[in-house]
Order: C-alpha cells, then structure tokens, then sequence
C-alpha cells in the first residue's frame, strides 16, 4: 500500500499557507503568492503550464518528485476554488483549465454535492461530503498500492494531521514572513501526534522539510 503524503507544501517561516482573503485573483490570498514562488520557477512547473525552460536543480527535482507514484489526491473546497457555499451552478471546474495537474480520480471535501466532473487527462473531481475518512476510504478504493497525496489546503492538511492519518509531510519553506492567514502549525503538538523530522535540504529559493509519523 502507497504513503498518505502531503509533498511540496508551501508555507511561510511564520506557518502560514495561505494569507488572508482568498479570491478568484489570489488564489493563495492577498500577498500570498509569495508561497510557491520556489515552485514556479521550475522546469516542472513551466512543463505542466505548457512554458519552455525553468530551474532544473533542487526545486525542480522536489516538485517532479512530488507529482509521481501518485493514484488519487485529496483537496480541500478551498483548494479547488474561490466558490463559497452552496454550487450556484456546476460551471466552476477549479483553477486549472480543461486539463488539470491530476491525472487521477482526485477527491474535494466539501459540505455541497455536486455531480462528478470529467475533465482531460484522467481527472476526474468526485466531491465527498462526509469527511476525511470518507474521502481517504474512497480514494484508497481506486488509487490501485500507489500514494494519495493530500494537495491542502491548509485546513485539509491540518485535519489529516490532527487525524494522524499523513504517513509523511514534505514543507517548502519559503523565506517570507506573512503575519496572518491561515496558520498549518496552531494548535499542533506534532512530536505528541507522532511526527518527527526526517531529511531537509535548502535551495536559494526554499528550505526543504519533510517529517514523517513514527511507527505506532
């Protein structure tokens, strides 16, 4: 069976990943995108968004990495758009055009049902409104023994956490202070839920920081 992963998350050196006020315009909040600038300036990520060139060293290796050996992933509402409350209609179909970064039955918790969308590439967005365990059970029901990555957002990451239910986390910190927003670490006590750091490595863009849950 694959690892339950949360792999090239980005946070500030304060612990926010996401600033204030998420919005169509800023998906990662007012001045949040500032987070995954390691990110986008890698071959990966200009790969995936049909662009030429981009970094090849340690940034781009973490970020294609993180995005194999992948069966299923997990999101938060949050993470696929900027929609709030009931579906107004079924035209929001996330942030990422006809052909999302998936590739794989990817699972979005939210509190509204809505039908299934078949996008491009081998995603398709099944909406879970029972909750993490609900999401994982199903995921792990298709991801066929390879990882599910728990994409985020924040609050998504948070309750795996809490849950015990991250095999491994994997954190870009990026070198920015952000002061509000929504905090990963608050209220965690990650030694007493069993995490422990297990390798780190830095770039000039980011620090690099992967914990893992001990064996039980």
């Amino acid at each position: 069976m694959g690892k339950v992963r949360t792999s090239a998350f980005s946070v500030s050196i304060d612990g926010f990943g996401a600033a204030p006020r998420q919005s169509l315009e800023n998906p990662f909040g007012e001045g949040g995108t500032v987070l995954p600038g390691w990110f986008l300036q890698t071959r990966t990520f200009r790969a995936m968004t049909g662009q030429d060139g981009g970094s090849n060293e340690i940034d781009d290796e973490i970020a294609r990495k993180s995005m194999e050996g992948i069966g299923a992933w997990i999101l938060g509402r949050n993470m696929f758009g900027p929609v709030r409350g009931p579906w107004p209609d079924d035209s929001w179909k996330g942030w990422w055009g006809d052909n999302p970064p998936y590739h794989t039955p990817t699972f979005v918790l939210t509190h509204h049902a809505r039908p299934d969308i078949e996008m491009e590439g081998g995603t398709t967005f099944h909406f879970v409104t029972d909750g993490i365990i609900a999401a994982l059970e199903r995921a792990r029901a298709v991801a066929q023994g390879k990882d599910i990555r728990v994409g985020g957002g924040v609050s998504v990451v948070r309750q795996f956490l809490q849950a015990r239910l991250l095999d491994e986390v994997q954190l870009a910190l990026s070198p920015v202070l952000l002061g509000a927003g929504e905090n990963l670490f608050a209220g965690l006590d990650l030694p007493s839920l069993g995490y422990e750091v297990v390798a780190r490595v830095a770039s000039p863009n980011a620090t690099h920081v992967t914990f893992a849950r001990k064996p039980s």
